[in-house]
């Protein structure tokens, strides 16, 4: 990533959990002009989502890790990027933990960050402002 992320969600969906075998996914969103590819390109994936419309899993040609993902709202211009590939796995904490009435009991969410049992409403105090200026132009680009 060439930018710094527009949010980085912590998402404890049943989908996320089932998807990456864990309690939870981490990622990070950021325009994908900001992508980087350091090697060949990845598999693209259509899988299902929990709203339906789905989502493109981009998967690493070698290994098949899911490395991000492209969800229908900003379409193929957005990366939502999974944390855990980047070389410093801990560069990049959570601003706000999503879908939390599925996380699993054993989660304890202690960090001080947003809580949402489902999707927060609205970016508005959720995005820095800088980052909901970046999702517009995107947006922008979709229309």
């Amino acid at each position: 990533m060439r930018a710094a992320p527009m949010i980085v969600h912590c998402c404890h969906c049943s989908w996320c959990q089932r998807e990456t075998g864990s309690a939870f996914v981490v990622n990070a969103l950021v325009e994908m002009s900001e992508v980087e590819l350091l090697a060949e390109a990845p598999v693209i994936v259509d899988t299902p989502s929990h709203s339906g419309r789905g989502q493109r899993i981009a998967r690493c040609a070698a290994c098949h890790v899911a490395v991000w993902s492209h969800y229908s709202t900003a379409g193929e211009l957005a990366a939502f990027v999974r944390a855990g590939t980047l070389d410093d796995t801990c560069v990049l904490a959570p601003d706000v933990h999503i879908f939390t009435g599925s996380k699993q009991p054993w989660v304890v969410l202690a960090d001080g960050k947003p809580v949402f049992e489902d999707y927060y409403p609205s970016p508005d105090g959720v995005w820095r402002e800088d980052a909901r200026v970046r999702w517009r132009a995107l947006l922008a680009q979709v229309k």
